[in-house]
């Protein structure tokens, strides 16, 4: 099989629950309007905004992409993100990327009170809590009384190992099945189907493909390079031959940060 062929059939064979094909999904309003909808069991829900891989900065640790980041019409935040692999504490990565988005929306001065509700949708291949259901919705109380409290954040874990034969199931098998579409769900089957079937689509999709690869090969590179500087430095440190801090302002970082990532 040739290379452009091969290209061709991986763009072919992914799903909505593939990373690539969701963010193009999600370039449509209406299909996170329908999806979100779906989702929170809202049909009213209006979105007003919606940002594939929003790119949400922390200036002093580790950034994050959302797959997607939502504003409703209630003011409230959504952010999505999809996963096929089980492989990290994904609940962690639900909290993180919620706290650090909870940290971008808040203009100094603003007083907590009004602070925006934060959504966080965790959307998987996989039970994540392999509790046999297709949804579920983590919410906080109060351990001594059993009391729910909220504090302006909500946690949804969303399926695709579990059919319950609900709306969400059925929206979750339009995720994953390649040749599933529901007239349940019309944007989103449409947009699928788009992708997965139109020349114009196809091709599009193989453009982000090479895309994506192309970033990534630069991305190992760029960290290949930052090993061996680290690596230099370190050596440099251990020889006397220069200080714990001359280093760190070499490698542009904290004396602390580059302490704990030469291991001194």
């Amino acid at each position: 099989m040739s290379y452009n062929a091969k290209i061709r059939a991986d763009a072919m064979s992914l799903n909505p629950i593939d990373d690539a094909l969701f963010v193009k999904m999600a370039e449509s309003l209406k299909v996170c309007q329908e999806m979100l909808r779906v989702f929170l069991r809202d049909k009213q829900l209006i979105v007003l905004e919606n940002v594939p891989q929003s790119i949400v900065k922390n200036l002093q640790g580790r950034s994050c992409i959302l797959d997607l980041k939502c504003r409703l019409s209630s003011g409230k935040i959504v952010h999505i993100e999809v996963q096929k692999a089980d492989d990290d504490d994904h609940q962690r990565r639900v909290r993180y990327n919620s706290s650090l988005l909870t940290s971008n929306i808040a203009d100094p001065g603003t007083k907590f009170r009004d602070i925006p509700d934060v959504i966080s949708v965790f959307i998987s291949k996989f039970d994540v809590f392999k509790r046999g259901k297709a949804v579920y919705h983590v919410e906080r109380i109060i351990k001594e009384t059993g009391d729910k409290v909220y504090n302006g954040t909500q946690e949804i874990y969303i399926n695709a190992e579990i059919d319950d034969n609900s709306d969400i199931a059925k929206l979750m098998k339009v995720f994953v099945e390649d040749s599933y579409y529901d007239d349940k769900f019309p944007a989103i089957s449409e947009r699928k189907r788009i992708f997965k079937t139109t020349e114009e689509g196809v091709n599009e999709m193989c453009e982000v493909i090479e895309r994506n690869r192309a970033e990534a090969r630069a991305e190992g590179r760029a960290e290949g390079r930052v090993e061996g500087q680290l690596s230099l430095l370190t050596k440099l440190v251990k020889l006397n031959k220069l200080t714990l801090k001359e280093a760190a302002d070499a490698a542009d970082m904290t004396e602390a940060n580059f302490r704990k990532l030469a291991l001194l």
